[in-house]
């Protein structure tokens, strides 16, 4: 545990040194939320509608920003060798880093966005909901996202595979997400999307440093 603990503090002080910590996600989140109503124009119910949707998408692209460096520092300065011959499992390592990316990355996102739902004119009757989704679905894309960066860690201008590799797995969680908030805006009960959203999430948990695990394996031979 105390290895798996240092692990986590490791990628936390690194992502705040090299990476901007939890600020270029947030950035990124800001960014393409203010530009939204530009796009839409002064249509304040259509802005509203969209909301839910939009931030649950906006979450998505802004935790990919920081997932191509989850292994890439580690692979080309020998680091993963290390963590490969280590005491802690490689699954268990996996898990550590997917848990400091979504806390540098995720858990920002989450906090910010009943913010910036209040800049998009979500009704009130979504916020707890939206922010309540994000935190149970958000770990999705750290935990599914190391997958990819597992598969493309070593490979020089790898975003864009990462990209393609990772998108499609994002895609159950942005669907449960939004269809709870605007299940919760529009009077209805979204237990059952947070039903799926946890689902999704725990399948992740086993699934994503098992197979994150399997690809570094793959790489280091």
């Amino acid at each position: 545990m105390s290895a798996f603990l240092a692990l986590v503090r490791r990628d936390l002080l690194l992502s705040f040194r090299i990476g901007g910590g939890p600020f270029l996600g947030l950035a990124f989140f800001l960014t393409v939320t203010a530009m939204l109503p530009l796009g839409v124009g002064a249509k304040l119910n259509l802005l509203g509608e969209a909301a839910a949707g939009f931030l649950w998408v906006a979450a998505a692209l802004a935790s990919l920003l920081s997932l191509d460096r989850l292994f890439q520092a580690d692979a080309e300065d020998g680091s993963l060798d290390q963590l490969a011959l280590g005491a802690l499992p490689l699954e268990f390592a996996v898990l550590a880093k997917a848990i400091a990316h979504w806390l540098t990355t995720g858990l920002p996102l989450t906090l910010a966005a009943p913010v910036l739902a209040l800049m998009l004119n979500m009704p009130e009757a979504g916020y707890a909901t939206l922010t309540l989704s994000l935190l149970i679905g958000s770990p999705v894309f750290s935990l599914a996202g190391a997958i990819g960066a597992a598969l493309t860690a070593g490979l020089r201008r790898g975003g864009l595979l990462l990209s393609l590799l990772v998108l499609p797995l994002f895609v159950p969680v942005v669907v449960f997400g939004a269809g709870a908030v605007s299940a919760a805006i529009n009077g209805f009960e979204p237990g059952a999307a947070f039903l799926f959203l946890g689902a999704v999430s725990l399948f992740s948990l086993v699934l994503g440093p098992v197979a994150g695990a399997a690809a570094l394996r793959i790489h280091l031979s």
